[in-house]
Formats: C-alpha cells, sequence, structure tokens
C-alpha cells in the first residue's frame, strides 16, 4: 500500500491505523507527482491518495496512475465532503472516497474490498452527486433490458461488494459473477464498476 499526503503527521496517523496483521505500507508520496513516479516502482495494490497537494493534485495523479496502471486501485482520502471532488474521483477511476477521521474498521473494510476488486462510496452520497450533477440525465430505461440476476449483481456493485461478496450471496462462482459484472459495465457504457454504480443510482435502481 502507497500513502500520499503531503502532510507528514497525516501519513504517520494513517501508517498507524494500518499497523495491523496483513497490511503491508510500502511507501509513501508528500506529492501527486511523486505518487505518479513510485507506484510503478513498488507496485501497490492500493494507494491512498489525498486531495489538495502540491505540485500535482490527487485527482490528477489518480487519473495518470490509472491510465498507466490500471490493476491499482485509488482510494481517495480527504477533508473536503465535496460532491465535485467525488464526481471527479469517480470519472478519474477511484474505487472509494473517504473522509479523513474515519475509523479504523472502515478504513480497513474499504481497503479490503477496493484491493478485492470492490469499490466503498457511500450509497447517500451517489444519489447526492446524482442529483446535483447539471450533467444528469433522465432515466432510459435501461434497468429493464436487465435479467433479475444482472440486477441484483448491480445492486450489490452499487453497496460496494466485491465479486467474492456477491458470488457468496447470490450462490455463484466467483468467475461467473465477474463474467456477470464485466458484462454490465459494458451494458452500461461505465468505465469501471464504480462509474457503473452511478449509473445505477441514476437510473433509480435501489442501493440501500
Amino acid at each position: 500500500m502507497l500513502i500520499v499526503d503531503d502532510h507528514t503527521v497525516v501519513r504517520s496517523g494513517l501508517r498507524a491505523l494500518l499497523n495491523v496483521p496483513g497490511v503491508d505500507v510500502c511507501g509513501e508520496a508528500a506529492t501527486g507527482a511523486e505518487a505518479v513516479q513510485l507506484t510503478p516502482e513498488l507496485v501497490p495494490d492500493v494507494v491512498l491518495m489525498d486531495v489538495r497537494m502540491p505540485d500535482m493534485d490527487g485527482l490528477t495523479a489518480t487519473r495518470l496512475i490509472k491510465r498507466r496502471s490500471p490493476s491499482v486501485a485509488i482510494v481517495i482520502v480527504t477533508s473536503f465532503e465535496s460532491q465535485e471532488y467525488l464526481r471527479e474521483a469517480i470519472e478519474a477511476g477511484a474505487a472509494g472516497y473517504l473522509l479523513k477521521g474515519m475509523s479504523r474498521e472502515l478504513l480497513l473494510s474499504t481497503l479490503r474490498s477496493a484491493s478485492d476488486g470492490g469499490s466503498m462510496v457511500d450509497a447517500t452520497m451517489l444519489r447526492q452527486l446524482v442529483q446535483r450533477s447539471p450533467r444528469q440525465a433522465s432515466p432510459t430505461g435501461i434497468l429493464e433490458t436487465l435479467s433479475d440476476r444482472e440486477l441484483k449483481t448491480l445492486q450489490l456493485v452499487a453497496r460496494g461488494q466485491t465479486n467474492r461478496e456477491i458470488a457468496a450471496q447470490l450462490g455463484y462462482s466467483v468467475g461467473t459473477i465477474k463474467n456477470v459484472v464485466q458484462q454490465l459495465i459494458e451494458k452500461l457504457g461505465a468505465s469501471d464498476r464504480t462509474q457503473a454504480a452511478v449509473v445505477a443510482v441514476r437510473e433509480g435502481l435501489e442501493v440501500d
């Protein structure tokens, strides 16, 4: 795991929260540019990314990292409960969005979900994002073209569950759910599962 924040005390605090068995912090970066440089060298599973930093902000760094290393999961950790930041983070490919001051339990569960291919964006924040977005379109009815299995899978994707968790809940193999999720992403015209969750909320799917 790579921790990215321009404040030494914040990086130290995150390290302390992550001092648990099974979590390995492989490095730290003080700027977005440094994070972009270190990611291909350290090859972390997850990057914890601040937003406001000197030299290069975290959202720009997220876009660059995902472009060069699409398998790396990036979780935004910020003090700003901003719908604009959330929108940009999702569009950049972030797998999660957390506010500083979160509990250790929430941080660890988000990181585990992200490293296992899941996403963790609060459903309430997703709804607010869709409702406030000036680019919001009217529902297209695309959900009506999905099978029951696809709808149930999409609902669980929007709740931030991983393929493994979805497979266990619906009684399918992980491989089957992986294929279903990929088909959903293609059908919804999304770039990843987090954006698929945004489409689900925009189309009115109940995700709570």
